[in-house]
């Protein structure tokens, strides 16, 4: 529906209820009507599902046309990423945002900062997805907000031309509401305990569930030791569970990514259940680490099971966890890969130690023989450190041609020193071609990082207390933020504006007419940054 016919369905729903709506706008109620366009949260999830699930095929037929996202722990954060991608790129296409688990944990918890083990409060994490889609419809609201001013300026002056110009870009406005691919851990329980947090998520507006495969209760960052994984139908049944979550709420389109820590875990708390030779159960139990049992006497209270015809004891550690043989990682994740995929997960999710693309690919290759369009999201993590494990891999490849590398240290890479080396700016290339190589090679269709804005808080505010607790004193701030703001036209340097504070003052003439006690009058300061 076009702005103008919004007005003119406005106006006659107000004309059919007679002179007591007098007092009523229609072109206001629109104007109210376009800045609120998603009314609940599923209303969002059902058209960021469309989104994604456009993107997945474009991404089939084009690697190129790859995703990005950034984590978020803040609905402003979002926000302001969403206003920075259309500032500076002029479309949102193929740009997400990413809710981190990790993030919930460390910064959004009532118990204070916590490492990343399920013991948050599962409600926080539909309470961020909520709140990140509340400051993304305020974005819409403020610059749309923007675009009425405009448009009532322009006729204010009869400039019929520009008043047309800027009824096209109401009209072909681009939301900043995006898909949010949302962290479920483990799912916070067994699979009922998954399907309830899950329900919550998409009420909230989550498209997309992105869950592990470690156990709820020993779940552990996927950067860290320690990792518990679980047989396979017990995922399933959470995969399972997400998606009975999708299609009660009428979400059909839902995505579900499966993420596979098995790289780097080397334990499982449960012998799988197996009911014949070469079942799931059976293909999990294959990679426990076993010894024979040739002397019945010898057992005590352990576990067996039969391989080949043999009668087997899994290696129990005193935690009372099974381990499984050393080198398996990489043929359990592919297992947990296709498995995922052949039971409802629709994107992959393999949690590597360094940012590799070979290894990944290795991997897909594997996986894309038995399911052909397998598609990964990736982890562009900041655990990892990018610097050296690059430089460390030019050293390797440059080694391996035969290149002379003896002006290089490479368990000292990281230093400083070499900084301007061509070594470094090899390095440096393949960091800034990496999600762009790994998409075309590795089968990745989305590339996030997880923490980025907390770094960026900690660098940034670090930045500011040094400088305005130093001897900049006040200048530190106004050199270093506000005017940075102004130069590089960031909105927030209108903070009033920003929070919403002209809408408020839209609203309060719509309600009272020149009765309106506004707060954007002459004696606003904000007005000094207008030029």
């Amino acid at each position: 529906m076009t702005y103008q016919s919004l007005i003119t369905d406005t106006r006659s729903i107000i004309a059919a209820n007679g002179p007591s709506w007098d007092g009523i706008s229609g072109e206001a109620v629109a104007r109210m009507r376009l800045q609120n366009r998603f009314q609940t949260g599923l209303d969002i999830a059902r058209y960021t599902a469309r989104i994604m699930r456009s993107d997945m095929a474009a991404y089939d037929a084009d690697p190129a046309r790859y995703t990005q996202s950034l984590g978020c722990w803040h609905g402003f954060i979002g926000q302001q990423k969403l206003i920075a991608i259309k500032k500076h790129f002029g479309s949102t296409r193929g740009k997400y945002l990413y809710l981190s688990g990790w993030m919930v944990a460390a910064l959004r918890s009532e118990f204070g900062p916590l490492p990343d083990q399920s013991m948050h409060e599962k409600t926080s994490v539909p309470a961020l997805i909520e709140e990140l889609y509340t400051f993304l419809k305020q974005a819409d609201a403020r610059e749309l907000g923007l675009l009425f001013h405009d448009l009532d300026a322009a006729r204010d002056v009869g400039d019929a031309a520009k008043e047309a110009k800027i009824t096209a870009k109401i009209d072909g406005f681009q939301t900043h509401v995006v898909p949010i691919i949302a962290d479920i851990d483990a799912g916070f329980g067994n699979a009922e305990a998954t399907y309830l947090l899950a329900r919550k998520m998409i009420e909230a507006g989550a498209c997309a569930l992105q869950i592990e495969n470690q156990v709820s209760d020993e779940k552990q960052c996927g950067h860290q030791d320690g990792k518990v994984t679980v047989p396979h139908e017990d995922f399933l049944a959470k995969i399972r569970a997400c998606r009975y979550a999708f299609l009660e709420l009428g979400v059909e389109d839902g995505i579900i990514v499966a993420r596979t820590d098995s790289l780097g875990a080397g334990l499982t708390k449960q012998i799988a259940f197996s009911k014949q030779a070469g079942d799931i159960g059976d293909q999990y139990n294959a990679f426990l680490d076993c010894e024979e049992v040739t002397d019945i006497t010898s057992l005590r209270g352990d576990v067996v099971i039969e391989r080949d015809g043999k009668l087997m004891r899994p290696k129990r550690l005193p935690s009372n966890l099974f381990q499984f043989r050393p080198g398996t990682g990489a043929d359990r994740c592919v297992l947990d890969c296709i498995t995922s995929l052949q039971n409802g997960a629709d994107l992959l999710w393999i949690e590597t130690e360094k940012p590799h693309i070979e290894q990944i690919a290795a991997m897909v290759d594997r996986i894309r023989q038995v399911v052909p369009d397998a598609k990964l999201v990736y982890n562009n993590s900041p655990s990892f450190n990018w610097t050296l494990n690059f430089r460390q891999q030019v050293y390797d490849g440059w080694a391996e041609q035969g290149r002379d590398v003896s002006a290089y240290e490479r368990a000292a890479l990281m230093s400083v020193i070499y900084d301007g080396t061509e070594l470094a700016q090899e390095a440096d290339e393949r960091i800034r071609t990496f999600q762009k190589d790994a998409s075309a090679r590795a089968g990745i269709f989305h590339h996030l990082i997880t923490l980025p804005t907390y770094h960026t808080a900690a660098l940034s505010t670090d930045n500011l207390a040094k400088e305005y607790f130093g001897a900049a004193g006040m200048l530190g701030y106004v050199a270093g933020v506000q005017r940075k703001e102004i130069r590089e036209g960031i909105a927030c340097v209108r903070h009033q504006n920003m929070s919403g504070s002209d809408i408020g003052d839209d609203h309060k003439e719509y309600f009272a007419g020149e009765a309106a006690l506004k707060a954007g009058g002459a004696h606003n300061t904000m007005n000094q940054f207008a030029a």
